[in-house]
């Protein structure tokens, strides 16, 4: 599906990234009730293991403070425990899937405002002292359900993103390609 050229990737084959077919009412309606019953249990979750890292993070602060490895470990640990926790699983469905399953033109303009904003932060100028903007964006099968993934790369190859190794029923990764350029002036 990819071709490596010239430290660039070319895209081939996403014209097969079409829109997932719409869903069934009744399937739509019942996974959103499952949604609500299961929110206040993932909340509860997310608290409770937000509070045991936060815990134990301040129980070790002694280590952490003479062992830079520990320290790193632990924030990759923090990082993937609370990143499960803060993203919905992909069976949940929001009430504004259910209103507009199967309608394109929302998807599509989903998929805009998702570029628009990864696009505006990722062309911020640097500033000396804070982090760089991101270069890279995921956009999750979520925002592209009823446009598919083709739509999403042209998009966002019309704003300047290239198109990374992505999964396209879970999300499609892409990647500024002016960082490079940005970075090489910085230097």
């Amino acid at each position: 599906m990819y071709e490596f050229k010239s430290s660039a990737f070319v895209f081939a084959g996403t014209e097969q990234w079409v829109a997932w077919p719409a869903r069934p009412r009744w399937q739509l309606v019942l996974r959103f009730a499952a949604t609500v019953l299961f929110m206040p249990f993932w909340i509860t979750l997310g608290v409770a293991v937000f509070a045991a890292v936060l815990a134990i993070g301040l129980a070790t602060e002694v280590i952490a403070a003479v062992s830079s490895s520990y320290e790193r470990a632990y924030e990759d640990f923090m990082d993937r425990a609370m990143g499960r926790i803060t993203t919905l699983p992909r069976w949940c469905v929001l009430w504004s899937e259910v209103r507009h399953e199967g309608d394109a033109a929302y998807y599509r303009a989903r998929v805009d405002a998702a570029l628009a904003r990864w696009t505006e932060r990722a062309s911020a100028p640097r500033v000396p002292k804070k982090p760089a903007p991101p270069c890279e964006c995921e956009i999750p099968r979520r925002d592209y359900r009823g446009c598919g993934g083709h739509y999403v790369v042209q998009a966002a190859a019309a704003q300047g993103w290239e198109l990374r190794p992505s999964t396209p029923g879970v999300s499609i990764r892409l990647w500024w390609s002016a960082a490079s350029e940005r970075e090489g002036t910085a230097a």
